[in-house]
């Protein structure tokens, strides 16, 4: 009767429905000298338990409370970094500001001569830069044509 029964309690413990008082059980019967012959192959699962319950760890974990005051002494590092940085932007802002607004004269002209010259000098170059991007495109035109002769779609 107690060999059904703890077959039972076996197929429930492989099924995860088995309750603390039943795998005591459980373990009580597979450390006991009198287990059947057919369940012999359970013996380790079941004793690894005990065995582990056993065992101590002996290793000592130093103590390291200089720890504490580095995370603090990081904490405050950071802290002051950030300051630093927010103020070294502040001081390169508000020094750049006057300059900005001294720069904003230029490109104003009084005499119209002269404006027209400097503006036919800027769009000469801006025409050059059209002009390169535009023989870049050539290139492209020429590897699709290239493209399409290989791979006839």
């Amino acid at each position: 009767m107690e060999l059904d029964n703890i077959e039972i309690i076996i197929e429930k413990y492989f099924q995860g429905e088995t309750s603390i008082a039943e795998e005591k059980e459980l373990k009580n019967y597979f450390t006991s000298s009198n287990v059947a012959q057919h369940l012999e192959h359970y013996k380790p699962v079941f004793g690894y338990f005990s065995l582990a319950k056993e065992q101590k760890f002996k290793q000592e974990i130093p103590l390291l409370p200089k720890s504490r005051d580095k995370k603090r002494n990081v904490a405050w590092l950071s802290i002051a970094a950030s300051v630093l940085v927010l103020l070294g932007i502040g001081t390169y802002g508000y020094s750049n500001y006057g300059t900005a607004n001294l720069n904003q004269g230029l490109g104003t002209y009084d005499d119209p001569e002269i404006a027209f010259r400097e503006t036919q000098k800027a769009l000469s170059q801006l025409s050059n830069h059209v002009n390169v991007g535009i023989e870049s495109v050539h290139y492209i035109e020429e590897f699709d044509n290239s493209k399409n002769l290989i791979f006839k779609q």
